[in-house]
């Protein structure tokens, strides 16, 4: 019998509700909670297809043990597993110290995870070498919050957004990357077109479409550019003085520092006009309530700190904080990136806020623990943990929820060092990333809607993370994992005590950890898993005394800092590490699509999400290509001073002259040569240790690779992926992509110098389905030319082309076509490269919801539909809205016929 569970969306922080339906051993769809108060039902292309992302192909289902470095592992037992690992740590933590073993955990874990994770690592085994992959995107605005608020706490709430007068979006392509919130603004500025939306991005993104103003300023400069706004706001007059006065400390410095930063050296820096400059802080300056947005773009920087202190300080300047439609409100990357932040779950932070490095701080929570002492070394951060592992100084590392092997930077290092780690846990749910390749032991973790706990999004607000159906498998939830190993490390290093993990469910950890926040900034002492199934999600601090959630913070204008007073921080602009020069000319920028999420251990398993960009690809400015002699499609290499990359280049009319821009999501799984973060460097802020991921030197030429390969194949898709990517290892390019939607097929693109040697092609042929039965062959050895097609029932089921893919993607829109004609059948056995018939009909999905193709739109646009037309006959636009801007333009490219 089917039946309906509230859950909680597991990609983005924003935080959506979703109703889960399900049979409760199968999930059939997945629809927005009209009663969760982060979406009220609205879903993006992501979050609508959660219930695709379920092959249990790509899972991990049972523990798998190697007991030796290049023997291949093997099924275990959960019992043999977790006693290995606890006898292989407990003997490393004997012979070379508890800082010779390291925990790197992920902003994808339940805070009950979490909270285990920490009690581990900090009680049990005497570590602070506990980081998350939060270091890589929220770090920055920790230290930003907490140095000029005394909290790491966003003080807004999502109806900001509605009630802002002037908004700034810096650093973020919103529209991609949260669009359920996006939404929102976009209604906000429809029913108020007096709203002013500025936004600040060296790209022109889908979600400038939506701005009064658009900033490209030059990658890195935020700084100078705050600092000029605050320069002109003083100027005329637009500074709050009175708040200035009663609540903050340190304006005097501050002033004198942004004194040097007038317009005209501020424009000349950031790359924009006096004119822009000036119409921005008219903007903020004269608003009635001023609500600044951020993400990626500001963090992920050497100067990720002093970028979020040189915004929070605009802020308080003006006195827009603490009241509606006003505030400095940072964008969480991951679901649950607030919730490791609450638990400690960074190398120097500790439980409910505490710092590890405040022995107070540590005597407190070791007293709740029941334990002597925290330790007082300095935990590694994420950077500095895997160059330890590569020191040999860790020597047993457990990763969990996380693909540090696609998502750190400088992925050669990254490879080798996991490659030598002499002992390396890797607990998850997807047994297809990156990392698993490296695990000597791999646990089976559950997954989306297999299980329970709570999650904190960018508002503050906790939600209950619900089970709707077991996990396959042995797969088990994290904190089940964690404590069971946990109990048994206990009894080798600890025996005859006590446990500190004898917990019955997520809801006991949940109500143990949550007095570690009593009294608090972010106290979460009245909540529950009950609670806020009787209630609803609520916003933190939520104190044992109250009935409802904090919406918004600060509105006494008192601060958690010593004095209770906010604190104004005066620094310089710092330049990014890499500057364009000679040899690397331009500045590569990573970034998010609208349809994948992170690395693609999810995302990669439903083949509708490849619809809108199928494969990776390097986009750059129309002069930058002209110069090199560049055409669209061709493949270049791209060079930074860490490695090289081969892979397409496209035009991209949103970047300026010296600039690129790459996703972030393409790993070595998908793209050969260990993908973007091949390309980025490990450099951090020096404060908040966050890597500088979107800002490297890079060069780009163009590639000659004569022999060429293209193959399409459908039915078993993981299964056939994972036995057809190592045979691509030997060629110089090599993309993995999905397609279709009711028929997936996994694509193949390659290309090398010379045709492989034969036996190599055949091993590819066999496991395409292309070595018999009824396949349609022709082959020309003088010109190393071969098509090979797969025809059931009167369509096509599997092809490939070798040699050259002159006519790919006239047989790809065959195949999704469902068609096999006579047309076909000549062009097969003739010596011909090209397509019959004219130009190819695009396969791009513009709407992946409604699965409405490019195409299609134009077609609608050419019979005379405007925007409202098209969302009423062909549906695109209706659901998540994310095409709604690529809608627009192509509308402005073709207006509708009257």
């Amino acid at each position: 019998m089917r039946q309906t569970t509230a859950s909680t969306c597991c990609y983005c922080g924003v935080g959506c509700g979703v109703l889960i339906e399900h049979d409760g051993a199968h999930i059939f769809d997945v629809a927005g909670d009209p009663n969760h108060p982060a979406n009220f039902g609205k879903l993006c292309s992501k979050g609508s297809t959660l219930h695709l992302t379920g092959d249990l192909d790509a899972r991990a289902l049972y523990p798998e043990l190697r007991l030796g470095k290049g023997l291949a592992r093997a099924r275990t037992g959960w019992d043999s597993a977790l006693d290995h690992a606890a006898k292989v740590f407990a003997d490393t933590i004997a012979e070379h110290g508890p800082d010779s073993v390291a925990f790197y955990i992920s902003g994808q874990l339940l805070t009950e995870d979490y909270y285990a994770f920490n009690k581990l690592a900090r009680a049990l085994v005497g570590t602070n070498n506990i980081d998350s992959n939060s270091r890589l995107c929220m770090s920055s605005a920790v230290v930003g919050y907490k140095r000029s608020l005394g909290a790491d706490a966003p003080p807004c709430s999502y109806e900001d957004i509605e009630l802002s007068d002037c908004l700034l979006i810096v650093g973020s392509n919103m529209a991609y990357a949260h669009p359920v919130l996006f939404r929102r603004l976009e209604e906000a500025k429809a029913k108020r077109p007096e709203m002013k939306v500025i936004v600040v991005d060296p790209r022109r993104t889908d979600t400038c479409d939506l701005a009064d103003l658009h900033l490209p300023i030059l990658p890195g400069t935020d700084v100078v550019l705050f600092h000029g706004i605050l320069h002109i706001l003083l100027w005329e007059g637009w500074i709050d003085r009175d708040f200035v006065e009663a609540h903050t400390d340190g304006f005097d410095e501050l002033k004198r520092t942004v004194r040097d930063y007038n317009p005209a050296m501020v424009a000349e820096l950031c790359g924009i006009g006096i004119e822009q400059l000036q119409r921005c802080a008219r903007m903020i300056g004269t608003a009635q309530g001023f609500l600044s947005l951020w993400c990626m773009g500001v963090n992920q920087s050497t100067a990720g700190s002093a970028k979020n202190s040189a915004l929070i300080n605009l802020h308080l300047a003006t006195g827009h904080i603490g009241k509606p439609g006003a505030g400095p409100f940072s964008l969480t990357g991951q679901p649950n990136a607030m919730g490791g932040r609450e638990t400690g779950s960074l190398s120097n932070l500790l439980p409910g806020h505490r710092e590890a490095g405040n022995a107070a701080h540590r005597g407190e929570v070791a007293a709740y623990w029941g334990v002597p002492a925290l330790p007082d070394t300095p935990g590694l951060s994420a950077i500095e943990l895997f160059e330890a592992v590569r020191g040999g100084k860790v020597k047993a590392l457990w990763i969990a929820c996380t693909n540090p092997a696609q998502s750190m930077p400088d992925q050669h290092s990254i490879h080798e060092t996991l490659a030598t780690c002499p002992f390396v846990v890797v607990q998850e749910a997807f047994a297809t990333t990156e990392t698993c390749r490296y695990a000597d032991l791999l646990l089976p973790a559950a997954s989306w809607g297999e299980k329970e706990g709570t999650v904190t999004n960018s508002e503050r607000r906790v939600s209950h993370v619900r089970r709707a159906i077991p996990a396959p498998g042995e797969a088990r939830a994290d904190w089940s994992i964690t404590c069971d190993f946990a109990r048994r490390l206990e009894k080798l290093i600890r025996p005859g005590q006590p446990s500190l993990f004898a917990f019955e469910d997520a809801a006991a950890l949940f109500d143990e950890y949550k007095l570690l926040t009593q009294g608090r900034d972010l106290d979460l002492s009245g909540l529950s898993h009950a609670l806020i199934d009787r209630l609803g999600p609520q916003q933190w601090p939520f104190p044992a005394d109250r009935e409802q959630g904090t919406p918004r913070l600060y509105v006494d204008g008192k601060f958690p800092t010593e004095t209770g007073r906010a604190r104004f921080l005066a620094e310089h602009y710092q330049a990014p590490k890499e500057q364009r020069e000679a040899r690397f000319p331009l500045t590569l920028n990573t970034g998010r699509l609208r349809d994948h999420w992170h690395g693609m251990s999810r995302t990669g398993t439903a083949a509708r999400l490849f619809g809108h960009v199928e494969e990776a690809l390097l986009s750059m400015n129309a002069d930058d290509m002209r110069r090199r002699r560049l055409l669209d499609g061709q493949l270049v290499r791209v060079r930074s001073r860490r490695g090289e990359l081969l892979l397409p280049v496209q035009k991209d009319d949103s970047l300026a002259p010296g600039q690129a821009f790459m996703p972030m999501h393409w790993g070595n799984r998908f793209l050969k040569g260990l993908g973007v973060n091949r390309l980025t460097l490990p450099s951090v802020d020096p404060l908040s240790k966050q890597p500088e991921l979107k800002h490297a030197g890079i060069d780009v030429e163009k590639v000659e690779l004569p022999w060429q390969f293209f193959a399409l194949v459908e039915g078993a898709v993981q299964k056939r992926f994972e036995s057809l990517r190592p045979l691509f290892e030997g060629f110089a390019y090599a993309s993995f992509s999905l397609t279709g939607r009711d028929r997936p097929a996994l694509v193949i693109r390659a290309a090398c110098n010379e045709a492989p040697d034969a036996t190599q092609l055949a091993q590819i042929e066999q496991c395409l389905g292309l070595d018999e039965g009824p396949v349609v062959a022709y082959d020309d050895p003088r010109r190393a030319v071969g098509k090979r097609v797969r025809i059931e029932e009167g369509r096509i089921v599997a092809l490939s082309l070798s040699g050259e893919t002159a006519a790919r993607d006239w047989l790809k829109q065959l195949w999704h076509d469902g068609t096999a004609d006579q047309a076909l059948r000549r062009w097969l056995l003739a010596p011909l490269s090209t397509p019959p018939g004219g130009a190819v009909r695009t396969g791009k999905t513009l709407c992946n919801c409604m699965n409405v193709s490019q195409e299609a739109v134009c077609a609608g646009i050419e019979r005379g539909l405007d925007l409202n037309g098209l969302k009423r006959e062909l549906g695109c636009g209706t659901s998540c809205g994310s095409c709604v801007p690529e809608i627009k333009r192509l509308l402005t490219k073709q207006p509708a016929v009257a």
